[in-house]
């Protein structure tokens, strides 16, 4: 996908060698752009300026819910449509981060 987008998105974090490298692999494949970021928040408006086709994807162990999280920012801003691309399946899974999990109703 990188050689069609302007701007790819990682999600993952700063000290994954997996995600570090999803940054990497995307500029060498032809992004204009490339920026590794755990959360939409993290997303400098400036980055979008200009841009036409934003790239996203993420680390293998990110959270679906973070992944989401950029897709409805950016959809905000104007990309609404979106084009999934599937290169592999997977069937692990990995358990929400504490700080995300849903807070349950005490007893």
């Amino acid at each position: 996908m990188a050689p069609h987008c302007d701007l790819v998105l990682v999600v993952g974090s700063r000290n994954s060698s997996n995600s570090k490298r999803l940054v990497e692999v995307a500029l060498n494949s032809g992004a204009g752009a490339s920026y590794l970021i755990d959360y939409a928040k993290e997303i400098d408006e400036n980055w979008l300026s200009g841009v036409r086709t934003v790239g996203l994807t993420s680390g293998a162990s990110v959270p679906e819910i973070l992944v989401q999280g950029v897709i409805d920012y950016l959809a905000e801003r104007g990309w609404a449509d979106v084009d999934e691309i599937n290169t592999a399946e997977e069937s692990l899974t990995f358990s929400l981060p504490r700080e995300l999990r849903p807070r349950r109703a005490p007893r």
